[in-house]
């Protein structure tokens, strides 16, 4: 098998990417926002019961080629990628969910980037609770992104907590470790995240893109248009429709029916 180009030509058309990216503090940023806005975090073939395929010639061709988007395991892998096409030094890392107060599994991938002797959490993967930037590793800093707040605490056993500022509390987002992560490590988190009946992925349907000051977020039928202060709940239909919203709020063009989707009851919607 020969070994896979990445085409940085290609991921900067999909990006609307300048050609002067550099491997600074600067150009991390620029680079995790035109990912983060251009590529939706979304789980349609896993609700079309497709396997998640890593291989890094399907990953660019499916996020790259087809505009698709994904989620964490190929959004976090193809950015990987691309820092290092563009001379950053970078390495995955895996973390725990703590977003229903339970810690997942090590089922959640980010990357380590270090950039001037400093380093850096960069995640495309995570949606709208996600920050817009490369968060420094620091700790009991708060780092602002467009009006909303994180950082950075010790979490005991769990190694480092990510935390958003909610009005008055802070909520835990996920953990992570320093530990070296290797190629079947996020093949067993990516197996299981994507075919587990227990995965969230498996049995709700999803999807996150932001835009200007604001987030489109799909949860089953119900999204949500977030801008500021102000949040829009749109319910939408079966069929055709569900479809069209795809297209139009976060650039996904199923090659599929919409019968082909599992079924979701309404019932979920407040999960």
């Amino acid at each position: 098998m020969s070994e896979f180009d990445f085409d940085l030509g290609l991921y900067r058309e999909r990006l609307h990417l300048p050609d002067n990216i550099s491997s600074t503090a600067k150009g991390l940023r620029i680079l995790h926002q035109a990912q983060l806005c251009s590529i939706p975090v979304e789980n349609f073939d896993i609700q079309l019961g497709r396997g998640i395929d890593l291989d890094p010639s399907k990953l660019f061709e499916k996020l790259v080629c087809r505009s698709r988007g994904g989620y964490c395991f190929e959004l976090n892998g193809l950015f990987l990628m691309a820092l290092h096409a563009l001379g950053f030094e970078a390495r995955p890392l895996l973390g725990r969910v703590h977003l229903t107060g339970v810690p997942s599994g090590r089922g959640h991938q980010i990357s380590l980037v270090k950039v001037g002797g400093r380093n850096w959490i960069a995640d495309v993967g995570f949606g709208k609770d996600g920050p817009l930037g490369p968060l420094l590793l620091e700790l009991d800093t708060v780092q602002e992104f467009h009006g909303q707040s994180f950082r950075l605490i010790d979490g005991a056993e769990f190694g480092t907590m990510v935390q958003k500022r909610e009005q008055d509390y802070w909520k835990n987002l996920y953990s992570f470790d320093m530990e070296y992560v290797c190629k079947a490590d996020i093949a067993y988190g990516n197996h299981y995240t994507s075919t587990s009946p227990n995965s969230f992925f498996t049995t709700s349907r999803s999807a996150a893109l932001p835009f200007a000051d604001g987030w489109a977020a799909l949860f089953n039928y119900r999204l949500k248009l977030i801008q500021g202060d102000e949040e829009q709940v749109v319910e939408l239909p079966e069929g055709q429709g569900y479809l069209d919203a795809l297209k139009k709020y976060f650039g996904i063009e199923l090659d599929a029916t919409y019968e082909e989707l599992r079924p979701i009851s309404r019932e979920k919607e407040d999960g």
